[in-house]
């Protein structure tokens, strides 16, 4: 193994622990400290006194001191490996009575000076500068002691007496690079672990004699071992997996970087085969040299797995077919060959006890197992990650294998043609990944009967059909990360129970869905491109009706995609109103809201008088026509009288006997509707045109006045008066007072000129009424033609 691989392999047990350690720790007590790769040169003074995890490695620490850690008296967790400290005095932790986990690994500690440590449960000083063991008596006393780095560069039996009556979960054991020199074979009997890694010193042929049998491990981890060059190297070795003999407890041996010959691999297996290992695990392996023919003895063995991950083989012809026939008559129950680039592999020669066979990420083609009928008990199947391509021969490959339940062929490149017909899966089959693959639709017509578990993500798959009828024993089923644009319902998996679907084309899922798949206890439907619009209401509102656990990743991965208005807004937060929604609704709305508006406008209508002035208007226009089709020239000499009188019916005496004997002297011209009228003319016609004859328009007010409709055309036509406009030619005469509550709504215009204008008031006594008609008379007394001639200049 190279130093990348073990600080790669170091950090993974750290992490691990970390977790462990954190998992242990009440949430609310837990302060992590993360001053890792920053190129600290000390320990920082600004830390808080309640951390209780400190991360200070990779930095370029020198030392420690007391004062350094003196104040985190909560301190539990303690990382400061990959650092150049060259001596410590372990009573700088004496402050510190909660620690547990101490990494100093990857210093450069030659020397450590030791105290109690009582709480201690990981302490690692692998990777160092050490001579001898770095083991103090006091290290006696660390009872709950679970993890021990240790690194020496030569051994000795008594340096582990001090911890020889300690019962410790692992030792991890990093043999420098002098380490040989000087070698006590039996140096680590009396440890007393239940795991031991052992890491030999990279790049050197393996001559090394320590017996590494330790009576109590159950777990064995040799790293870094080389037999090439020197055949005695290879000799060294396998007296070493001889040793392992007298430990009948040992039952899990782990083999890491190892660089060896084709004959003394094999040879290493055959040695295992025959010792009380039941899990055999070999990892980044490179063989060499030539593979001589000679039979395997499968007799007589313990083993139950064996591993084999990253093999590379330096030698390009060597007997390919020797090598399958040696794994595949292999009496174990579990055998993994990844990332070896194998290209084939041939069935057993006889039934086969294999339960679980994992073949992934290798070069495997359609031509793997053809007609294996020998792995009748085969249970699981891994081809993931080879270069299989059609599910046809998938099919037919697996149709003998009688006892096969799951199967997964993930990240192939297989395809289903339709026109090969139907094929018949293996009916024992329960559990099948095909994700990752060029799969379509027509996948779902062509699946095992009895399946419960099923992985397609990541195909081709647009659309589920809706006449699947063989899969009621499906519970899972993961279609994620295809190109499905509707949420499948539960018609045709009446079993379904888990679904996911998330990474999809799905923008309106039924709100029914939930209705059908009644049975459903997980949904994992986010990161879709939902369209949030009426129909996305309703399914929001079945969400709300489950309970919290059965939909995943909500709200978090439920957002609006569209409309843009929406977008990356939250299923959660989206509100849409029920009126928007429900068309029968929206029209019962619009209707009571439009009767509402008529019988208001109506009211208003009536009491506003709407229906007067929409007559008004109407002869206003009709004049203002007329007019414009007359020139101003005309208009002029149209001029013909002084004044036209507007009063009531009822005041018609005062106007007779008061108003004309006094106005109309000195040729004052006044007009009279009762003489100056044109017969065949309708009224308003006769009204328009008096007044825009008249140079004034007197209007003689009282209570009579306000209650005739007539007197109020004739004050609506003055006041807009096309001719004058603009001018002032209004003239009031208040003849009795007139209460403000009795003039009518429609009269609002007389109540605007009342209190705008100055109006003149009948005098009650007579020696004023002389005054008032003189007052009338000057307002009204001008030459006609004079007139024309002053509006002919002002129009110009």
């Amino acid at each position: 193994m190279t130093k990348e691989n073990l600080s790669i392999f170091h950090f993974a047990i750290i992490f691990i622990l970390i977790l462990e350690i954190r998992i242990q720790l009440p949430e609310e007590s837990e302060v992590l400290v993360d001053r890792s790769k920053t190129g600290l040169t000390h320990v920082p003074k600004d830390l808080s006194l309640e951390t209780t995890i400190l991360d200070l490695s990779q930095n370029s620490i020198s030392e420690l001191q007391t004062s350094d850690i003196l104040s985190l008296s909560k301190l539990r967790v303690f990382i400061i490996s990959h650092n150049r400290i060259q001596y410590l005095d372990v009573s700088v932790f004496k402050f510190n009575q909660e620690l547990e986990y101490l990494d100093l690994s990857h210093n450069k500690l030659e020397k450590i000076s030791c105290h109690p440590m009582l709480n201690l449960k990981h302490l690692d000083l692998s990777f160092n500068a050490f001579d001898a063991l770095p083991i103090c008596q006091e290290f006696g006393s660390m009872f709950q002691l679970e993890f021990l780095g240790l690194s020496a560069t030569q051994l000795q039996k008594s340096s582990v007496l001090p911890i020889a009556h300690l019962h410790i979960g692992k030792v991890l054991l990093v043999l420098g690079d002098s380490y040989g020199e000087r070698e006590d074979p039996e140096s680590l009997q009396d440890l007393n672990t239940q795991s031991l890694h052992i890491v030999y010193p990279p790049g050197k042929e393996f001559h090394f004699m320590l017996d590494v049998s330790v009576s109590t491990a159950v777990n064995l981890e040799l790293s870094n071992i080389r037999c090439v060059l020197d055949a005695n190297g290879c000799h060294h070795f396998q007296n070493v997996l001889l040793k392992l003999q007298k430990n009948s407890k040992l039952s899990n041996l782990t083999l890491n970087n190892i660089e060896t010959t084709w004959n003394s691999f094999i040879t290493t297996l055959q040695f295992v085969w025959h010792t009380s290992i039941e899990y055999f695990s070999i990892s980044s392996v490179k063989l060499q040299g030539q593979l001589d023919f000679r039979d395997f003895d499968y007799s007589d063995t313990s083993l139950k797995a064996l591993s084999l991950h990253q093999v590379v083989s330096e030698v390009f012809s060597f007997p390919q077919s020797y090598i399958y026939k040696i794994f595949s008559n292999m009496n174990i129950q579990y055998l993994t060959v990844s990332a070896t680039h194998m290209v084939h592999m041939v069935c057993p020669s006889q039934i086969s006890p294999f339960l679980y066979l994992d073949f992934s990420n290798n070069a495997l083609t359609d031509m793997v197992f053809k007609n294996c009928a020998n792995l009748a008990n085969l249970n699981t199947l891994s081809l993931q990650m080879n270069q299989l391509k059609e599910l046809v021969n998938v099919i037919h490959m697996t149709r003998e294998m009688q006892s096969l339940q799951q199967l997964d062929v993930s990240q192939n490149t297989l395809r289903y043609d339709e026109n090969e017909g139907s094929c018949t899966w293996t009916g024992s089959l329960l559990s099948l990944n095909l994700s990752s693959n060029i799969l379509t639709d027509s996948v779902f017509r062509y699946l095992p009967p009895r399946i419960k578990v099923l992985d397609l993500r990541n195909n081709r798959i647009r659309s589920i059909p809706k006449d699947v009828a063989h899969l009621e024993a499906l519970q899972e089923l993961n279609v994620a990360s295809n190109s499905l644009a509707h949420l499948p319902g539960c018609g045709s998996f009446s079993s379904l129970s888990i679904l996911i679907i998330d990474y999809n084309s799905i923008s309106n899922p039924s709100a029914d869905f939930f209705q059908s798949c009644q049975k459903i206890r997980s949904l994992k439907a986010g990161n879709n491109p939902f369209q949030c619009t009426c129909e996305l209401r309703d399914f929001i509102q079945s969400l709300g009706q489950v309970s919290s656990d059965v939909v995943e990743s909500w709200p978090d991965s439920y957002e609006c995609e569209y409309p843009e208005s929406y977008k990356g807004t939250l299923l959660k937060d989206f509100r849409v109103s029920e009126l928007s929604c429900n068309t029968a609704l929206l029209i019962v709305t619009i209707g009571v809201t439009g009767l509402a508006l008529a019988l208001t406008m109506t009211g208003l209508c009536v009491y506003f008088d709407l229906p007067w002035y929409l007559r008004m208007l109407c002869q206003w226009t009709q004049t203002r026509r007329r007019a414009r089709n007359v020139p101003l020239e005309e208009l002029q000499r149209t001029l013909q009288f002084h004044a036209f009188i507007s009063y009531s019916g009822h005041d018609s005496a005062w106007v007779k006997n008061e108003l004309l004997p006094n106005v109309e002297k000195e040729g004052i011209k006044i007009c009279l509707h009762e003489r100056n009228f044109v017969p065949g003319k309708s009224i308003m016609e006769n009204i328009i045109n008096c007044i825009e004859k008249s140079y004034k328009s007197i209007f003689v007010l009282s209570p009579n006045f306000v209650q005739s409709e007539w007197c109020h055309y004739e004050l609506y036509f003055a006041h807009h008066n096309l001719f004058h406009e603009g001018s002032d030619n209004l003239i009031l005469i208040l003849l009795d007072s007139i209460p403000q509550y009795s003039i009518p709504s429609s009269y609002h215009k007389l109540k605007a000129l009342m209190a705008q204008r100055t109006y003149l008031e009948w005098p009650k006594e007579k020696s004023k009424h002389g005054l008032f008609w003189a007052n009338l008379r000057a307002s009204i007394n001008i030459k006609l033609m004079e007139k024309a001639e002053e509006i002919s200049y002002t129009q110009i």
